[in-house]
């Protein structure tokens, strides 16, 4: 498995890690890159990330025989448009997308017959620090990378998507897309909303950067991801909505119970809650394939 020509779409963290791993494995022969901005194309250029960049999404596209989009969710749908016309029928056409079941519409509606060339992927990698300065060729290795093949994706160019991210040292592993979504809203999305609904809240207290000002390891690795990219997960919480909400009513309950444990006095009550939450963290382990030293979507960018 050799690719004559990779197109990035996106030179950001993410997209140029890829880019870096898939060269370094020996896999691809050119690779060029279109980004919104031109700083960002001359600054992958100069870092060798790409060998030559283009000056739109077509151009970037055309001859290509693999394609890896690496924009923002909500950027998808414009990013499917303006390559629909120049995709060769047998290019490999993958994303990056924390949410699948949006970037699926939105290939759906954009992509026409070349539907097929398309093999949903979430990697679950990446930095607290974004831009192609962060690029790196070992971010995939040993992280999970999930496939959501939509029904017209044909075996064969499944089981190409899958070699690539084997080949990139990623674990695989294939999901629907309404299964990642819920998945992802409950173990990432949330947690993500969580800290920063708790960081805000700190901060609209009149004390709120006293307080802060005494903060601890607990905090600091309690609120770690509420620093991440505002705009990549604007996208991300609108996009995947309504699983987020469901996980929302779910929190609100669990939380209702330790606040009517402590207006009641009852301890006991107290300590079984916390009992049931410490029991069920200290017997998880985190899988092969899952570990990553920072949040998996913390820098998307």
């Amino acid at each position: 498995m050799k690719f004559q020509r990779l197109a990035l779409i996106g030179c950001g963290l993410m997209g140029g890690s890829f880019a870096l791993a898939l060269r370094e494995a020996g896999l691809v022969q050119t690779i060029v890159g279109f980004s919104a901005s031109d700083k960002t194309r001359q600054r992958a250029v100069e870092l060798k990330v790409i060998d030559q960049a283009c000056n739109s999404v077509a151009e970037a596209v055309q001859g290509a025989d693999l394609v890896l989009l690496a924009v923002p969710v909500g950027a998808m749908h414009s990013s499917f448009a303006a390559m629909r016309d120049v995709l060769q029928p047998n290019t490999l056409l993958m994303d990056v997308g924390s949410t699948k079941c949006d970037v699926i519409a939105a290939a759906q509606a954009a992509l026409g017959e070349r539907l097929s060339c398309f093999v949903p992927a979430h990697p679950i990698a990446g930095k607290e620090v974004a831009g192609i300065e962060h690029a790196e060729s070992t971010l995939y290795q040993e992280r999970r990378t999930i496939l959501t093949p939509l029904p017209k994706t044909g075996i064969h160019r499944l089981q190409a998507a899958h070699e690539v991210w084997t080949a990139v040292g990623s674990h695989v592993s294939t999901m629907t897309p309404e299964a990642h979504d819920a998945t992802f809203a409950a173990v990432s999305h949330l947690p993500h909303m969580l800290a920063f609904a708790a960081v805000n809240a700190l901060m609209t207290q009149p004390q709120g950067a006293a307080f802060l000002d005494m903060a601890g390891p607990g905090f600091r690795d309690f609120s770690r991801i509420a620093a991440s990219d505002a705009s990549v997960w604007r996208d991300i919480l609108s996009a995947n909505h309504a699983e987020v909400l469901t996980q929302v009513a779910y929190f609100r309950a669990a939380l209702d119970q330790f606040e009517d444990a402590l207006k009641l006095g009852d301890a006991q009550a107290l300590q079984h809650l916390i009992q049931q939450a410490s029991d069920v963290r200290s017997a998880w382990t985190l899988h092969a394939g899952n570990a990553c030293n920072t949040a998996s979507e913390t820098q998307r960018s």
